[in-house]
């Protein structure tokens, strides 16, 4: 009975926050609070389901990780001197207001921190989180969540062990991983071998005082660019998500906070532009773009979950009075429901603000500047994966001069490494198609997965008054009314495609004289 009031509620505030335009994991946190205020008992795995929810996203995420991409000059710079100015202004304050620096300190650099499990979910919603920027987001993560182990080690008194660099062995192992995965055939034992790995690389990180969730990372890393990750990653879609559903719950189980603390926590909330504006102002200085900063930023502006644990260490030191916990519990849930819709928009909001932010672009040779000339290339493929890439194949057998534009610096590396020509630009940015040097393309083939990003493209392009073809990719019979009424020329469904062209193979065979 009280797992189906919990989840009962779960689903229909998830509804209506759906229903109001808000994701669903805001109504998932307004329904933990509700629960909690109505004195219903809290399930008693609730918290160790939530665990295994972080550790399962984390592992999804190493599946898609390439760690020489992780390492760029913007993660420690942008990543470390934020951590080190928001620590200096957080123990100042302290000392200002209560004069408790050490644990002002220690929740200051906390708060420092954000939220991985709203950032990584945006991202993968987004279809962003192999593009550069959500590279850098991910690489600016993991960075805090190194320092986090730290900080949680001296609030609590404890340090990993010795044992603890041994994780890095761990994706070493990959050889031995990728044939398990490939001996795995059905689906069934894919989804059990991620959960297993998962849960192991968690066990074993806390078994030498690290938190579980690198572990969970650093084994999918282990399994990355194995040929069928992407059908585990697929598997493991919907578990993952029904278990983050006890992650956001479990945020509104702790003491509801009284006027004051709920003044206090206000005032957090407030403080939350201050990081963001940081965070934009130093991806400027590393290079980036505005759009990329911007986009970037907004990511990265929330309160970490991991400042729960840090206060409650904190306050039990009795660093800090009592009353943190819920100031704190209630400032991170605030921050998620304040970040989750403006992430969801952020493409739409810097359209609204980019004036006023490329007036602090600098000038470099950062990796997201956008093309300047095309030379004489006269077709552009729109997205270089597997549909992209041998359109693009096509194409250069046909001798028609061609270039491919993609967001994931994987990508642009497989192909330049094959000798081909691509470059980067990334299909949501509104400044790729205003600026893009069109006077010679006679045509544009949109292949990127997502379709409200296709729909874009073909209407920025017309309205720039691009008059050549356009050509998209798409799966459902509204989105080719829809991209033909924005201008498109072509449009084709990829599987009836696959299934007629099975069908005429077929017949053609059959019609053959046998010999």
């Amino acid at each position: 009975m009280m797992e189906l009031i919990w989840i009962s509620t779960a689903y229909i505030a998830g509804l209506v926050a759906s229903r109001l335009s808000f994701p669903p994991l805001v109504g998932y946190l307004v329904a933990g609070y509700v629960l909690h205020a109505l004195g219903i008992a809290v399930l008693p795995d609730l918290h160790h389901l939530a665990e295994i929810g972080i550790e399962l996203l984390l592992f999804s995420v190493g599946l898609k990780l390439k760690p020489s991409s992780l390492i760029r000059r913007e993660v420690l710079s942008v990543g470390g001197l934020h951590l080190m100015l928001m620590a200096l202004i957080s123990a100042l304050v302290f000392l200002w207001l209560e004069q408790r620096v050490t644990g002002g300190l220690v929740l200051g650099l906390s708060l420092a921190f954000s939220s991985t499990v709203l950032a990584i979910k945006v991202l993968e919603d987004n279809g962003e989180l192999s593009s550069l920027h959500g590279r850098d987001v991910m690489s600016i993560l993991i960075l805090q969540d190194i320092v986090a182990i730290g900080l949680l080690a001296l609030a609590e008194g404890r340090q990993p062990t010795p044992w603890a660099l041994a994780l890095l062995l761990v994706p070493l192992l990959r050889p031995i991983a990728h044939r398990v995965l490939s001996v795995s055939r059905s689906s069934e034992l894919k989804l059990l071998l991620g959960v297993t790995l998962a849960l192991a690389g968690g066990v074993a990180a806390e078994s030498v005082g690290i938190a579980a969730d690198i572990g969970a990372l650093l084994t999918g890393v282990m399994l990355a660019n194995h040929p069928r990750i992407k059908e585990l990653s697929d598997r493991l879609w919907g578990l993952k998500e029904l278990f983050l559903v006890a992650f956001f719950l479990q945020i509104g189980v702790s003491d509801l906070p009284n006027q004051a603390q709920i003044m206090d926590a206000l005032q957090l909330l407030a403080l939350l532009p201050l990081q963001g504006a940081l965070f934009f102002g130093l991806f400027v200085v590393a290079g980036l773009r505005a759009r990329t900063a911007f986009v970037s930023s907004l990511a990265l502006t929330t309160y970490s979950e991991f400042s729960l644990i840090t206060t409650s260490a904190v306050v039990k030191a009795q660093l800090l009075p009592a009353e943190w916990n819920a100031i704190i519990s209630l400032a991170v849930a605030g921050s998620l429901a304040i970040a989750a819709p403006l992430n969801r928009y952020s493409h739409r909001l810097f359209s609204w603000v980019e004036p006023l932010l490329v007036r602090f672009e600098r000038k470099s040779d950062h990796p997201d500047r956008l093309p300047d000339s095309f030379g004489a290339a006269e077709w552009l493929v729109i997205g270089m994966g597997r549909t992209g890439g041998v359109v693009y194949k096509t194409l250069c057998q046909q001798e028609q001069r061609v270039v491919g534009l993609d967001a994931d610096p994987t990508v642009l590396e497989y192909h330049l490494a094959a000798g081909r020509r691509v470059l980067y630009g990334d299909a949501e940015d509104t400044e790729l198609w205003s600026g893009l040097p069109l006077h010679k393309v006679k045509g544009i083939i949109l292949t990127v997965p997502a379709f409200e990003v296709r729909l874009t493209a073909v209407a920025q392009l017309r309205k720039r008054g691009f008059t050549g073809q356009i050509s998209s990719i798409c799966y459902h019979g509204v989105e080719e009314q829809q991209l033909l009424k924005a201008g498109a020329n072509f449009v084709i469904h990829p599987l009836i495609e696959a299934g007629n062209r099975l069908a005429h193979l077929m017949l053609n065979r059959r019609d053959q004289p046998s010999q």
